[in-house]
Order: structure tokens, then sequence, then C-alpha cells
């Protein structure tokens, strides 16, 4: 198939939030990467160029928030404000300059000794949260009337609260203790000014008054008589304003999309002018359907060929529609292996990196049939925000595996009929009980030592932390992440 030099460049970008880890005993000391079945992953690598990735540096564990703009070109430490902001606004709530907003939690807390027993009062949240979010949202604080309270229900025990209002500082320390069995912490200013302090005290009373709230709700009284966990206080941390930045479009030149029901994540694109794609089914968690990801990107990269998804817009009812000439960038972002990383489930991690490789088949599928029909070059490239090894349960400063290759080379590398016959049935993310023998699950022992060898760009054939180490790319920051992608679409750097 010859292709116009004018030809449209176009980049499906997939970040598999956790994705790296480390070397594991009951896998035989492979990593959860080298261990799953990943062909289409690992026909990438083969396609491609390939490197090891600090998200942010070297040595650094880093937040996927603060990896994420390191990633998309904006410094941390220059453009940080605190998450709180971007959960809020990827849950819908609008923000202004001088509004703050905090990443929350839905907890438990003992009242009569003040401490949080459970930060996460349930992690399947998804019918009570909206409910207790609904009794929240717009309450009033008796000793600071004049100040706004917005709340919305976000994803798994977590919801965003906005607090908008005159005097307001994002430079206060949050109620959340971090750890379960430690008190619940008051709020404090972090410098000497009259806003922080101010802001500490509406604080203050707005954690009181949301537990007043909680304690009193009927779906309490009914998760207390079922005996489960009740939520009876909101943790509130990571206090941020709306960030000011160029948008990504103006500095790289691309016009950007996410799909992204994460809203941390969602609340991120957002503010750096990114359009939040409709994914039907797409939660952001276990029960995610990464088909209907797929597709939305694929649709919103092959527009104007195939209608663009409708986009998300905080603070309004309905939905919009994306752009009718479609985009460049398309950020496709996978959290459940994060979840799995946290979860300390080996396994799980396993087959869910398996079920995304399978999501992955179907997004290339879309690409080549839209790259035959209409004047489109297409670019793939897989990645991490950072590591969360089972062994942890938490975020680690090891690098993560990137890999970036054209289309027409993937396609090459194992054969259009492959490509083509890939089914795009929907399909559930795997579930694994507590207990299961790994070695009913998955081969161990070298098994995608013959899978590939290297068709194009350099040595590596695997995507795996190990074998990324090999690739030409070496190991490089995440800040370099955009001009290497750039280079390889053959467009200008900033």
């Amino acid at each position: 198939m010859e292709m116009s030099k004018n030809a449209k460049r176009r980049l499906a970008f997939v970040l598999i939030d956790g994705v790296g880890d480390v070397s594991l005993p009951r896998l035989h000391y492979q990593t959860p990467l080298q261990a799953a079945a990943t062909p289409n992953l690992d026909a990438i690598a083969s396609a491609g160029v390939n490197g090891l990735m600090d998200p942010v540096e070297a040595g650094l564990a880093c937040g996927s928030d603060t990896a994420h703009l390191s990633l998309l070109g904006y410094d941390p430490r220059v453009y940080y404000r605190g998450r709180g902001a971007f959960e809020s606004m990827g849950a819908g709530l609008a923000m202004s300059p001088g509004d703050i907003a905090f990443k929350s939690n839905f907890a438990t807390l003992d009242e009569n000794t003040g401490i949080v027993v459970s930060r996460r009062a349930d992690r399947h949240f998804e019918e009570e949260g909206p409910i207790l979010c609904a009794a929240l949202d717009g309450m009033k604080l008796p000793s600071f009337p004049e100040y706004e309270v917005r709340v919305r229900y976000a994803t798994e025990h977590r919801c965003g609260v906005v607090v908008k209002g005159p005097k307001l500082s994002g430079n206060i320390s949050g109620t959340d203790p971090l750890k379960d069995n430690r008190l619940l912490l008051k709020a404090e200013a972090l410098d000497d000014s009259e806003e922080a302090k101010n802001t500490a005290a509406v604080v203050n009373e707005l954690s009181k008054e949301i537990s007043r709230i909680l304690v009193s709700h009927p779906l309490n009284g009914k998760r207390a008589a079922e005996g489960k966990n009740i939520a009876n206080v909101v943790l509130l941390r990571g206090c941020g304003i709306r960030i000011e930045v160029p948008p990504f479009e103006k500095k790289h030149g691309l016009s950007p999309c996410m799909v992204a029901p994460t809203k941390i994540i969602a609340g991120l694109g957002l503010s750096l002018g990114i359009d939040i794609l409709e994914a039907p089914g797409a939660t952001g968690d276990y029960r995610t359907l990464l088909t209907s990801k797929a597709t939305a990107i694929a649709r919103a990269l092959s527009a104007p060929l195939e209608p663009s998804p409708s986009i998300f817009v905080p603070g309004e009812d309905q939905h919009k529609p994306g752009r009718e000439d479609g985009y460049d960038f398309g950020f496709l972002h996978i959290k459940a292996i994060d979840d799995a990383g946290h979860d300390k489930a080996s396994i799980l991690k396993v087959r869910a990196l398996e079920a995304v490789d399978q999501a992955i088949g179907q997004l290339i599928r879309l690409l080549w049939q839209a790259e035959k029909c209409g004047n489109y070059q297409y670019y793939l490239c897989v990645t991490g925000d950072h590591s969360t090894p089972v062994e942890y349960g938490d975020h680690s400063f090891e690098p993560v595996p990137f890999t970036l290759c054209q289309l027409k080379d993937f396609v090459s590398a194992v054969g259009e009929d492959n490509v083509i016959q890939t089914s795009l049935d929907a399909f559930p993310l795997p579930s694994v009980k507590a207990g299961d023998d790994l070695s009913d699950k998955v081969e161990l022992s070298g098994m995608k030592e013959d899978r590939h060898k290297a068709f194009a760009g350099d040595s590596v054939y695997e995507f795996s932390e190990i074998a990324a180490a090999r690739g030409c790319l070496g190991r490089f920051p995440g800040s370099e992440m955009m001009g290497v992608i750039k280079k390889c679409l053959k467009l200008k750097n900033e």
C-alpha cells in the first residue's frame, strides 16, 4: 500500500498505569510483564524502538499526576499545585481561579477515639458513593456562610470536593493520616499568610460538617446493620488549585484526546486542554471494558472517516461532539494494572496485562482498517507512568519500559491476516481468586524467547522491563518523551 507523502500522522498512545514491577519468586524470578503472554506488545517492541524511562527522574517514586505532567512535557516542579483539582475536575466539577479542591476518600472513623480505622470505607462504592455525594453537595458551613461546597462522586471510594469563596489558599495540609489506625488530622496553614490560616479554618469546619451529615445518613445505618464499614468521614488531601499552563496542542502541535475513566487523570487532561472522550463501560477499575476504550480512541483518530466520540465537559449536563476532523494524539489510560499492584495480586496483574494486550490488538485492527481507507499514517506508543510492584503494594522508583513503532511495521511483523482476524468482541477483565495456582495460569520458563525476532528499529523483541534496557533509546527521563515521539512522527520540536 503506497501512502501519500502528505499523509496525516497520528499516534495512539497507550499508558499502562503501574506497569513496571520486579522479579517475583512465584513467577520463577520473572516480572509480571515477562510472565504474561503479550504477543501484541511484544510485536510492537519488535517493530519499533525501545528504551527504559524514568517518568520524572531516576530514583524517584512518583505519583500518577506528577508522572503524567512530566511525560506530557510539563515540569511538575513548575506546574504541580496538588492533585485535588485534577480529581475534582475529572469528577465533573467546574473550577475557577481561586477555588480549592481535594482528592478525597470515603473512610471509616472511630468517633470515640478520632482514629481512622479504614481509609477506604469500601473499594466497591459505586452505588453508595453517588448517594452520599448528593447529600453533601451544596452543604453549608455554619461559621463560613460565604463559602460554597461542591461534592461529586469519582470512582471506587473516591470523590472530588471543591470549595469556592474569598481568600482561599492551596498551601495547607490535609486531614488524611495516610495510613489506617491513625488519628484524623486537622488542616494546618503551611505558611504565615492570612489566606492559608483562613483556609485551614474553613477546611476543618468542612471536615466536621461532612462527618455530621454522613453519620446521620440512612445509608450508613443500613451498612452498619449489615456489618459493613460505615462511611462517616471524608479524608481531604492534596489541596490544589487549577493550574494555568500552555495547552497541549499549542505546546506540541498535536490535537489531543484522552480516554481516562480515572478521574484524576481526566482532570489533569482537562487542565492541559485535552478533550476527554466518552467510552461506555469504561470505569477505571477491574470492571472496565477495555474494548470500549480501544474503540473510542480508534474512532477519534480515524475521524472524519468515523464520527469522533462525544467529549466530557465538567460542570455541564450535556456532552459535546468531538472534533469533526479527528485528533492527532489519542491517549488511552489503563488503570487496572496499577490496582493489581496495589492489591499485591501477582496472578491478577499477569492476567490483566494479557487482557490489555488483547485490547491493544483490537485497537491495532481498527487503526489498520482506517489507514487502508484514509490518508493517515498511524504510530503506536506504549509505556507506563511508574512501577507498582506487587511485593510492595505501592509506587516505586524502578523505570518503566517504553516502545514506539509505526503501524505498518507492526503489520509487516505479524502479518496482515493476523491483524484483520483479530476479534472485536468485548471481554471482561479476568477474575482471579486468592490461592489460585499460578502454574495453571501462565507458562513460566523462557516462554517468550523464541516468539519474535527483532523486525525493525533495534534488537528488542519483547515488551518488558528487562528487554527494554537493550533498546536503542537507552534510559531517559520522562521529560524527553514527547520529544522522542515528535521526532519519530517527523514533527518539529518546540
